[in-house]
């Protein structure tokens, strides 16, 4: 069998694991156990097989994984995303579709405490769409909305696929965190944008005026008072040389415990949900970290990797062409695999193909721009038929809302990522400007 017909097989046989419902950790590890034995033999297969779990948890770096997840649950079960919602509430009543642009902002603002996707959406789904419920709003605009702003989570600093990007290159997770910044607060102020542009286009989408105009209170501003607290904290910290991302992690997990704590809602129950929730997440990552390991290393057996490097790099093509044709590859994957393991996949095979085009940027520039269009991209599939992993989480807790109208929901929202990933793909230095100021 030729390197080629070999890679292929690989592939093959872990998408058809997948379409037999067996986990995407164990489909990767499974098909990559395969390949490496019918290329290499039984023995060398047991004797990588011995170190390659050592080899990758053997990493201090790794365990920012878990204390930001740590942290993301203290700030669910603690009740922050109420008081953000609240207040995003009262800030935005004035505007049409008011209700839905504070449901936004409220995920960016939980997103920069937690760095989980589906954790940001299900949270601010469970506080904003009853109210919106209330006042009036279609389930269409009501779940598309809280679907879409819950990528926010990722895109928002911390974020987990961001860390794991880091890991993978090994580039410094304090200058990700700077350069994914910008591109977060575009995305929230889009989303925002085409809330407002969607229901004046289609009436009945949500009222003409909101029936409650509350005025911003002191109460309301020092709700917040903690979470921003936290924030200033952990980023003020890493940023001003006080301690490493890593251990940026650990003083925000503690930070956010003293926070919820503050606020009254967490009960013993509730502390244990949070640290068995975040060994059960946490788990399921280095899961697949171990089948993406082995699936990458049965691949770089066959060489294909290494002559797809080669083969683009010799191609007449605009290197931003090249981009563009890896992003749209991702928009597919996205259909049949969640983010953590389509960059634990993938990352290995392109990073080094990127790394070989010449964009007229330093080496290191290239590595951060290229990871903050990968989270941009992934965050896509998040959103897009016919998986959708946001779209299907909140439209599980609006049972009274068709799966095709959530979908319906997210169309305005995948319209503005079209136009954030094409300006940034168009512009690196939007994505860089604060990395400068990043020692």
């Amino acid at each position: 069998m030729s390197s080629l017909s070999m890679a292929g097989f690989i592939f093959a046989s872990m998408l058809v694991l997948m379409a037999i419902r067996v986990p995407i950790a164990i489909s990767m590890f499974a098909a990559g156990c395969v390949g490496y034995v019918m290329q290499v033999g039984l023995p060398p297969f047991l004797n990588n097989l011995n170190g390659i779990a050592y080899a990758r948890f053997a990493s201090y770096d790794l365990s920012v994984i878990p204390l930001f997840i740590l942290m993301g649950n203290f700030a669910t079960q603690g009740g922050i995303s109420k008081a953000l919602f609240d207040f995003a509430s009262v800030v935005m009543a004035r505007f049409k579709g008011g209700l839905a642009m504070a449901a936004v902002m409220a995920s960016a603002a939980f997103g920069a405490i937690c760095g989980s996707s589906v954790a940001t959406a299900a949270t601010i789904t469970q506080v904003a769409l009853p109210e919106m419920k209330r006042h009036g709003y279609s389930g269409r605009l009501s779940t598309g909305t809280l679907a879409a702003g819950g990528t926010l989570g990722i895109l928002i600093p911390p974020s987990v696929p961001l860390v794991i990007y880091a890991i993978l290159t090994e580039q410094n997770i304090a200058k990700l965190f700077a350069a994914a910044t910008i591109p977060g607060i575009i995305a929230m102020t889009g989303y925002m944008i085409a809330i407002a542009i969607y229901v004046r286009v289609v009436p009945g989408q949500a009222p003409e005026t909101d029936d409650e105009h509350r005025r911003l209170t002191w109460r309301a501003v020092m709700a917040i008072a903690p979470i921003a607290a936290v924030f200033i904290v952990v980023f003020g910290g890493i940023y001003g040389g006080l301690f490493t991302p890593t251990e940026g992690a650990g003083v925000g997990a503690a930070a956010t415990f003293v926070a919820a704590v503050l606020k009254r809602e967490l009960t013993v129950k509730k502390v244990m949900n949070c640290f068995l929730s975040t060994a059960s997440s946490s788990a399921m990552i280095f899961l697949i970290f171990i089948g993406a390991d082995m699936m990458n290393a049965s691949l770089a057996l066959t060489q294909v990797p290494a002559q797809l490097a080669e083969l683009i790099k010799g191609l007449d093509v605009a290197p931003v062409l090249i981009v563009t044709g890896i992003l749209l590859f991702y928009v597919v994957l996205g259909a049949v695999m969640d983010e953590m393991s389509m960059i634990l996949l993938t990352i290995p095979i392109f990073f080094p193909v990127i790394m070989g085009l010449d964009f007229g940027m330093p080496a290191e520039s290239v590595a951060i721009w290229f990871g903050i269009m990968v989270l941009m991209t992934v965050g896509f599939g998040l959103l897009a038929p016919p998986v959708g992993l946001n779209v299907y989480v909140v439209n599980g807790m609006a049972k009274d809302v068709p799966i095709g109208e959530s979908y319906k929901g997210v169309l305005p929202f995948l319209a503005s990522d079209v136009v954030r990933t094409t300006l940034l793909l168009l512009f690196p230095s939007i994505s860089l400007w604060l990395v400068q100021y990043v020692g």
